[in-house]
């Protein structure tokens, strides 16, 4: 309902049932599929059908809950347990609204407020909402705000579980701002609960020729929402999070400050993206931009022999796919460091000119031609570094 009053898009539709048992439902041919409260396939449409209910909080996390599901329940009472106001309104199958808690007044406004105190029951509704305000550009009530931040301050969110954080966050990597996500669960103090690497970098300065007005944190939201509004992959844009790490404020006793931000952003990465249980592509992309990004911004620096090292740490030989999602991640970094979205990067082209040559090098040919096994990888190597050399000069 809160996509069609806003214009967009119905992916699918939840129906609520009142007044029904899952007998009921069973004997008119519904196929039940929830295991924590009664949900139903409809038999031809194979849409969603779920009883109306209650919920009752028996422990912490977004699991501990007792749920009540029986014909004495009412569409306001179920609509009562849910989140956001524009998330409790409902049609009625001749067309008519029903909205009890306000939530087409807030749609209007753009605001996104609890429905009730048992918003504070759910630490998911923070991701839940940080994700809203990135895909809609939503703020937050000031007493929701003020609740979230008491959710963090009671340890509600030390309770969820990696796979349910790494969910919402790629769904908020991919809103159409995905700032708003990092900045909501920072202004409510979940940030440094979920992502304490990232938190790190907000009053962290810039170096000087890095656009020093803005700090790390600034920087990096900058960036994200570049790869955002380019369109790149969620491997972009978590690399994109990412790509800084090593320039926060981490503690001596975690990494040792002697070790350049590069490798510290690799190391950070390594533990976020196990704590989050990050898919491995999102991971890799993420490593590689980490370790490599300032080398690719100084590609026309770098000496032949350099650049085949890059291809070949970053595997451009069997996946040039890969290569290209770390140019665009890179780009936006460079974005992110000017402020200024239309920004040329011609390293880009530099690279994928000098990769495209160097993989036009006829390993094959060479392996046949050798009469030493052994030698066969670096007689590979000297032949790209020299197709390197000649479109370099070309």
């Amino acid at each position: 309902m809160r996509d069609r009053l806003l214009g967009l898009p119905v992916q699918d539709r939840d129906w609520v049932v009142v007044g029904s048992t899952p007998e009921d439902m069973v004997a008119q041919g519904y196929q039940p599929v929830g295991k924590d409260f009664p949900v139903f396939l409809h038999p031809k449409s194979h849409e969603e059908y779920a009883l109306a209910r209650t919920e009752r909080k028996t422990a912490r996390g977004y699991k501990g809950f007792a749920v009540y599901a029986a014909p004495d329940v009412t569409l306001e009472q179920d609509l009562l347990r849910r989140d956001f106001t524009v998330n409790a309104i409902a049609e009625t199958p001749d067309g008519s609204l029903i909205d009890p808690y306000g939530g087409q007044a807030d749609l209007k406004v753009g605001v996104l407020r609890h429905v009730s105190d048992a918003f504070a029951e759910d630490p998911v509704r923070i991701l839940r909402g940080a994700r809203f305000a990135a895909r809609f550009g939503f703020s937050f009530a000031p007493e929701t705000l003020a609740l979230m931040r008491a959710m963090v301050e009671n340890g509600e969110v030390d309770a969820l579980v990696p796979e349910r954080v790494w969910q919402e966050l790629a769904r908020g990597l991919m809103g159409a701002e995905p700032s708003r996500f990092i900045t909501t669960l920072r202004d409510c103090g979940a940030l440094a609960k979920i992502l304490p690497e990232v938190d790190a970098l907000f009053g962290v300065p810039q170096p000087p020729q890095h656009h020093p007005e803005i700090d790390c944190g600034v920087h990096v939201l900058l960036v994200l929402d570049d790869a955002a509004r380019h369109g790149y992959a969620l491997e972009v844009r978590f690399a994109a999070l990412m790509h800084d790490l090593g320039k926060g404020n981490t503690p001596k006793d975690i990494l040792p400050r002697h070790i350049g931000h590069e490798l510290r952003s690799v190391d950070l990465l390594k533990t976020v993206s196990e704590r989050l249980r990050a898919p491995a592509d999102c991971r890799d992309l993420a490593r590689l931009v980490a370790r490599y990004h300032g080398d690719i911004h100084r590609a026309r620096e770098l000496r032949a022999d350099t650049v085949v090292r890059l291809f070949d740490s970053c595997d451009g030989w069997r996946k040039p796919e890969r290569f290209t999602q770390i140019l665009q991640a890179c780009q936006s970094d460079a974005r992110g460091r000017t402020g200024h979205q239309q920004d040329a990067y011609p390293q880009a082209d530099y690279l994928l000119k000098l990769l495209a040559a160097a993989r036009a090098v006829d390993s094959g040919a060479i392996a046949r031609q050798s009469g030493d096994p052994v030698r066969i990888p670096e007689l590979i190597r000297l032949a790209r570094i020299e197709a390197v050399e000649r479109a370099k000069a070309g």
